[in-house]
Order: structure tokens, then sequence, then C-alpha cells
């Protein structure tokens, strides 16, 4: 598709109509979404909702998650896979007719390169295959093609298979890069970095054919490829930030599904009998996260105290409907070693405990403090609750909403007092949450281990990381969930943030529609058809 086809084609997804009539093109499938998050397309980096979701759909992964029990694991990539007996060694048998966009084979090598690339660039990413042993130095001879159709992976410890599977051969860094495409793009030994900022370059049912992020994104169907081909030929993500927006374009007509709907725009349309409204629960928790090297915030006790700051059930109720549940656990509902919805959610809206836990803290006549927050369309109503509520007790809470760019760049610099945001993630097992926002590797500000919450927060206490550590390594599946359950609880009290919600993918979805396919942890595009 030329660039002025691609023009063309986001003008005609926007063409005005009567309402629910189908405008946009019957071989298309168009999306409203606020997409202004999205700042590399390089999975070495990749770290936002958003961003993952179309990669995803564009590069397929080793592994997959099966839709109706995110827990287990179907063939993608590898057709099948054998694991040693002493659990430390994964052999993955690959599809057998694998073929980039431009029609060239890849072979197990071109993925073996791929993902030691992640580890030797040393971005976010690399977390999720180094905290299983893999350093610079050795993954060459741990991850190895020993022919085209064949990649092992070496461990040094017996860790869960399934963990592994879900953290490493289902997530993103485990696509399958055109190697000699990408080196050719390479610029100062960059791996082809800048490139992959940019541009996609891996086997999957959608090639990424545009990207221009304040207009949206154009996917087109791979001519060559292994599997299914998707049931439309193309999907258009138009770039739109406000709610209110999201659903005049749907209800006339102009675009198929909206994304960032508001409770009320959701409730209305769900009302209203003209549009679908679909919601799954993933594993995306909303939560308030305050940084330890502010003096004020480095008291457990004044974290503490903020969580009784919070209205659960009338944020809930008034805010929160279609769009999450009240959730105060690190580990998501439906996790491995999860804590029931009850025990994951104890705390409710107590200015009397928080004001006496403020002058535990030495603050009994409150402070001033700020709060950064995105566009999200709940992260506004929620930081104004809240700031009401600390106003009650002598809490000054300053709001400042910015676009989501540039509240992870904050994030990630910690150049913040507190942050109000979201963080999803990648495996259906607890050990996901509680090696990114418990475990913290390095607290060194010049670490830069800018895809750990913990890390953002300047939270570090070995402590918790020996915890964590024993948790992951404990065969017995019984003990493992409990240490998960203690490990919970104390977090509670100390940890690093408040977590409020859990969240709903929740979506507007217009009659044409048919087969929208999603469950927590993955949407399927291709499934989708008119």
């Amino acid at each position: 598709m030329k660039a002025t086809q691609i023009t063309a084609a986001l003008a005609l997804a926007g063409a005005c109509c009567a309402p629910l009539q189908a405008a946009t093109p019957p071989d298309s499938l168009v999306m409203a979404w606020n997409i202004d998050a999205i700042s590399t397309w390089d999975p070495a980096q990749i770290g936002e909702v958003v961003t993952s979701e179309i990669y995803a759909n564009t590069c397929d992964t080793l592994v997959d998650f099966k839709l109706s029990d995110e827990k287990e694991l179907v063939p993608n990539l590898a057709k099948t896979w054998d694991v040693s007996a002493d659990r430390k060694t994964i052999t993955f048998h690959l599809q057998d007719n694998l073929k980039f966009a431009d029609g060239s084979s890849a072979t197990a090598g071109d993925l073996a390169w791929s993902m030691q690339r992640v580890v030797k660039l040393g971005y976010g990413n690399a977390a999720a295959i180094k905290e299983y042993g893999f350093t610079k130095e050795n993954v060459d001879s741990l991850i190895t093609a020993p022919d085209d159709n064949t990649l092992v992976m070496a461990f040094d410890k017996a860790y869960p298979t399934n963990l592994l599977l879900q953290a490493i051969a289902a997530n993103n860094v485990s696509s399958l890069l055109n190697r000699k495409w990408v080196e050719q793009q390479a610029v100062d030994g960059d791996l082809g970095h800048k490139y992959l900022s940019t541009h996609t370059a891996c086997v999957g049912p959608y090639q990424m054919m545009r990207w221009n992020a304040g207009e949206g994104v154009v996917l087109q169907a791979s001519p060559h490829y292994w599997g299914k081909a998707p049931a439309l030929k193309r999907v258009l993500i138009r770039h739109v930030a406000e709610t209110g927006t999201q659903r005049l374009l749907l209800t006339k007509g102009d675009v198929d599904i909206a994304r960032d709907l508001s409770a009320d725009d959701l409730k209305t349309l769900d009302e209203g009998g003209q549009v679908k409204v679909e919601k799954a629960l993933k594993p995306q928790l909303f939560f308030w996260t305050f940084n330890n090297e502010d003096p004020i915030f480095k008291n457990e006790k004044v974290r503490l105290a903020m969580r009784y700051l919070i209205d659960y059930d009338g944020l809930a109720k008034s805010v929160m409907p279609y769009l999450g549940v009240p959730h105060a656990s690190f580990v998501q509902l439906g996790a491995f070693g999860a804590l029931d919805e009850q025990a994951g959610q104890p705390f409710k809206l107590d200015l009397d405990k928080a004001k006496q836990l403020l002058t535990e803290a030495g603050y009994p006549n409150g402070f001033s403090a700020s709060v950064i927050f995105g566009t999200l369309p709940h992260s506004a109503p929620i930081a104004q609750s809240v700031q009401q509520n600390a106003a009650r007790i002598g809490v000054k809470l300053t709001l400042e909403r910015m676009a989501n760019a540039q509240l992870f760049s904050r994030a990630r610099g910690r150049e913040f007092q507190s942050a109000m945001m979201a963080w999803q993630t990648s495996v259906p097992d607890a050990y996901g949450n509680a090696s990114r926002l418990v475990f913290n590797p390095d607290n060194r500000k010049e670490a830069r281990a800018t895809q750990y919450p913990s890390w953002r927060a300047a939270y570090y206490d070995p402590t918790m990381n020996q915890k964590v550590n024993a948790a992951l390594l404990e065969p017995d599946d019984i003990k493992r969930s409990a240490m998960y359950a203690d490990l919970q609880r104390e977090q509670m009290e100390k940890g690093p943030m408040a977590i409020m919600f859990q969240m709903y993918n929740s979506a507007g979805i217009s009659p044409v529609v048919k087969n929208w396919t999603w469950n927590g942890f993955r949407v399927w595009y291709g499934d989708a058809s008119k």
C-alpha cells in the first residue's frame, strides 16, 4: 500500500455517514483509540499496552495464550516443544513454512538472533529474558538454533516451565525478526534499533505499513503468512484522544470499534442497544505510585495513609463501571497465586485512619505534594476524588494532567513526586508482577531499569527481593502460592504504590463487526470479520 493510498484509507475511515451505517471499508477494521503512548516498535523496548497489542497482531511469538483459558499456552511460531527431565532445557520445533512479508524464508537462526538481540541491546524488555539467567555474555550459547526449524533455550535453574513459556515464549521478545533486513538498516552498531523504532520487520498475520503519531496506524494482511489468513485485509487505527469524539464516530458509523470510552459512554451505548459493548478483565492495574526518593513518600506510614484516601466503592459505582473493579493487591485476579477478591482488597475510604497514620509518621497537619497523570478517561476523576479526600485531612495535592507519552517519560526518569498510571503484566502468574512491582534489580539511577515500576518508584527492599526469588524457585505449587499470599499482604502495608483497580478491556463495537476476539492477554484482530 502506497503512502497516498494509506492516507486515503484513513480519510475514508473518517467519512461522515448516517447513524450505524457502515461507511468504513468492507475489507477493513477501523478503530478509534488514543495511541499517543506509542514511542517505538522495537520489541526490545516496547513497554506500552497499546503498542504491545498492535505489535502482537503484527509479529507472532513462539507460543500464544489460549483464548478460553489464558493460563494455558497453544502453538504459534512453534508447533511443538519438548522439556528436558531436569526442566532446564526447552526445545521448540517451528512451523514448516515461515516467511517474512517479502516472501523470504524465516528460520530458527533468525529467531535465535532476534532474542539474543533483545538481551544485547539491554533496553527495558531485556528483563523478560535476563531474569531467567541470560546475560550478554552467555546468551549466544544458551539460545541456539541447531537447524533451521529448531530453537533451543537452556536455563541455569529449574524455573517453572509454564512460567517460562508465558514470560518469554508468549512475549514480544520472542518475535521473529528479519535478521538480514534489520542488519542492513543498522546504524553505528545499533542492531537496527533506530529503524525498528518506526517500523516492524517480522513474521505475523499483518504487517505495519505506516505509523503516524498524530494520525494513526495502518496494518495490511501479510501476503505470505504461514497461518490462517486474517478475515479482513486491513486494520486502520485512528488516533482519537477524546472519549466523546470516539463515541460520536462510532454511533455515526465512521469507526467500527471505540477503545477508550468512558463509563458513561459505555452505559449509554449498552442501554441503547444499537452498539455492542464488550469487556474482558485484563491483567492491568491502575495505581497511585510514590517516589521513594521523596522525603515524604519514603515513609511507609505515609504511603499506607494514602491508601485510606481512596474511595474504592464510590469510584467503582461512579467512575469505573465497565472500566474496572476495586483491587489493592499487586497480583491480578485470575492469576496463579492471587488472593481472592475480598483478601485482595481490604481497604476502604477512612479519613480517621489516614489522619492517625500521618500523625504517627510526623505529619499531623498534613503536607503538600504533586500528582501527575495521563489521558486515560478515568485518571482525572480518580485523581480529583483523592485530592478532595486528602484536603479534608490537611494534605494538599496539586494535580497535573499530561499526554501519556510524557507521563511515561516522567515516570521512567523518576521525575515525579507521585503519579497515577497503569501497568499490565504479560503473564497470568503472581511472579509477573512480583518481579516488576516488588523486585528491584538495581536501584541506582544510572541502572535505568525503566520497565520496573519498583525502580521508577525508587523502591528497594533486599528482603522483598529475596522473597520474590524464593517463591519463583519453590517447586511445590501449594507452598509457592502461599508465599505469594504473604508477599501480597506485606506489600499492601509497605509497598511503593497504592493499587486501586484491576481494569477491563472495554470496547464499543459496531453491529457490522463479527467475531471480535479477545481475552485478558490478547486481542486477535485477524479473527474479526464483517
